[in-house]
């Protein structure tokens, strides 16, 4: 069953309400990568989210875009802070994905206070993307972040310019921290306000991994069995406006993508929170 779409803010693509996210291909081979794009087709996913800094991701979605030149909304990140260094990071990726532009273009976990003046002031990075949206190479200029602090720096960077997505943290448990939940509300409704997306990670977290030997890719230890799966994936997309960013581990991802799929709107929103209020979690963040 396809998975329903949303337009993707002001940039206006129908992108599936889970958007693959390209982490989990930093590590693997072309061939399991191919594999992955066959689940992604099944489910009619449209959208795919990577960075310069997920090892060879960029590099193992280049034959795909070769391959359905017109089927997938791609955006990538960058972690460079100055216009120079910037300019320079989208020129490499645009080469490693065989692309001459991309939909969106994000300033990855924009997060440090330092890293954050740098980026958004004269000479920084929001330079470089005004110049590449002006020349064609971009489309739209996103902001992306980790920790309990980021929905408030959102809000920040939100006053700073006019970005046209935003992605973050949530979850059952993150959005149980009354702090982060009112900053994350905060940003959702100025996003709608303005019409810009809002992109949602780590919706089946289940705990940091603690010392634990790691038995997926993902920097978490995540949830596994599909029913659990399908109560933190629905209590996700059981929020309208938003979108879902899928897990870094290419072996998880059929489970979330399944639980995407049988998603229904008319599911009571009490059902839902009760029964992922249940789930065996912990915060990540501190």
């Amino acid at each position: 069953m396809a998975i329903a779409t949303l337009p993707f803010g002001r940039l206006g693509h129908h992108s599936t309400r889970t958007i693959f996210g390209g982490a989990s291909l930093s590590a693997v081979s072309q061939v399991d990568a191919d594999r992955t794009l066959d689940v992604l087709m099944q489910y009619g996913v449209n959208h795919i989210d990577v960075a310069a800094s997920y090892g060879d991701a960029e590099l193992r979605i280049a034959p795909w875009l070769k391959r359905y030149p017109e089927h997938f909304f791609v955006a990538t990140k960058t972690d460079q802070r100055t216009a120079t260094g910037g300019m320079e990071a989208l020129q490499r990726s645009l080469e490693r994905m065989g692309t001459d532009h991309v939909d969106l273009w994000q300033f990855h976990n924009l997060a440090d206070p330092i890293e954050w003046d740098v980026a958004l002031s004269p000479g920084g990075v929001i330079e470089a993307a005004l110049d590449a949206k002006r020349q064609g190479l971009i489309r739209g200029i996103g902001i992306t972040g980790h920790g309990m602090q980021i929905a408030a720096t959102h809000l920040r960077s939100l006053q700073r310019f006019d970005f046209d997505s935003v992605l973050l943290p949530y979850n059952y448990i993150t959005m149980q921290n009354e702090y982060y939940a009112a900053n994350f509300n905060s940003v959702v409704r100025t996003c709608q306000e303005r019409n810009a997306a809002v992109q949602t990670i780590k919706a089946i977290a289940r705990e940091p991994w603690m010392g634990q030997k790691h038995t997926r890719a993902t920097w978490y230890k995540p949830l596994e069995d599909q029913t659990e799966i399908d109560a933190a994936v629905w209590w996700v997309l059981a929020r309208p406006s938003i979108f879902l960013n899928t897990v870094g581990d290419i072996n998880l991802l059929p489970k979330v993508l399944s639980a995407a799929s049988r998603f229904d709107e008319s599911m009571s929103q009490d059902a839902l929170e009760e029964r992922v209020a249940k789930l065996s979690v912990e915060p990540l963040f501190v």
